[in-house]
């Protein structure tokens, strides 16, 4: 299967499981809301360039915004898909030589990057996005304890959930064509 076959069913998946499924569960305490749907710009091609990964993250986000509709402000969701792409690309190339993975390996996965590097790289994305998308929906911080609650509660369960998709659906790591 080509590769943006693949994303644009990806595109559409990460959608489809986060409007009606993940949206769908009800808020636990109201702190932890589960979001996967990022993991699209997480896992696109290591040599997309950098313009296009803003725009398809933009349009990725504005998509899911129209899809949960008026219960959403516009851009909500938009606007952090475009800080994590914009960070994106400074924190790969931090975490990984550039010699290694991105010239051998499409995307990023735990099998290109190892577990530790990918984890982190995860990690501090999902923080990011979450930190802002809770902003951006408060549009203030108000109680602070309680921002920083939502954050770290909506943040565990989106890694506790990447995590068993990245276990139960194990992506091939393909090779770069060379030639």
């Amino acid at each position: 299967m080509s590769t943006l076959l693949k994303n644009i069913i990806r595109f559409v998946l990460f959608i489809v499981v986060q409007v009606y499924i993940l949206l769908q569960i009800p808020p636990l305490h109201h702190f932890i809301v589960p979001y996967i749907y990022f993991l699209f710009i997480l896992w696109l091609p290591f040599n997309i360039n950098r313009f296009s990964l803003l725009i398809i993250s933009f349009l990725f986000g504005l998509t899911l915004d129209y899809f949960i509709g008026p219960a959403a402000k516009p851009g909500l969701h938009a606007a952090p898909c475009v800080l994590i792409a914009y960070l994106r690309p400074y924190l790969l190339s931090l975490l990984i030589p550039k010699d290694t993975a991105e010239q051998s390996y499409v995307e990023p996965s735990r099998k290109s990057m190892g577990w530790a590097p990918y984890f982190l790289y995860v990690g501090i994305l999902s923080f990011a996005h979450h930190f802002y998308l809770v902003l951006i929906e408060w549009l203030q911080f108000g109680n602070f304890v309680y921002f920083l609650g939502k954050v770290a509660g909506t943040t565990a369960i989106s890694l506790l959930m990447i995590f068993l998709v990245e276990l139960l659906f194990p992506r091939s790591g393909r090779y770069r064509a060379h030639g």
